[in-house]
């Protein structure tokens, strides 16, 4: 059984909410189990929560989940683009999935709220996924 640590973003929790509660529904239904959950602050703050995540012993791949809202500046894709690549370092450094189910960068809420399932439900398939594909390697 895959085991999952969850890192969620509280900044936008009428999105974000949501999503960490499906994604753990959809674990279940992939017959994964979340061994850690962790909310932080905001987006910016999720890559020192998943270092922590996959860090531990029994966790096998961690999932990130959040929303950057596009604002009236940049920062949007700033903090996206920042989160992103630190995500993927963690997951190269420590061989364990990171899964990005981060909405934005250049999204409205309204669309952010469209696509809550579908972000969550991406990055736990992909953190399964992977997780059991590796394992073969």
């Amino acid at each position: 059984m895959v085991k999952l640590g969850i890192a969620a973003s509280e900044f936008h929790w009428d999105i974000v909410g949501p999503m960490l509660e499906f994604a753990k529904q959809h674990a279940s239904f992939l017959e994964a189990e979340v061994a850690a959950e962790v909310l932080v602050p905001g987006v910016y703050e999720l890559p020192l929560a998943a270092k922590k995540l996959v860090e531990r012993g029994d966790i096998d791949a961690v999932v990130t989940l959040g929303a950057v809202i596009e604002g009236e500046t940049e920062h949007d894709e700033l903090v996206m683009q920042h989160a992103a690549r630190k995500l993927i370092d963690l997951a190269v450094q420590y061989g364990k999935p990171v899964a990005l189910g981060i909405s934005g960068p250049g999204m409205s809420r309204m669309q952010a709220l469209e696509r809550v399932n579908e972000y969550a439900r991406r990055a736990v398939e992909a953190a399964v996924k992977t997780t059991k594909r590796l394992e073969k390697v």
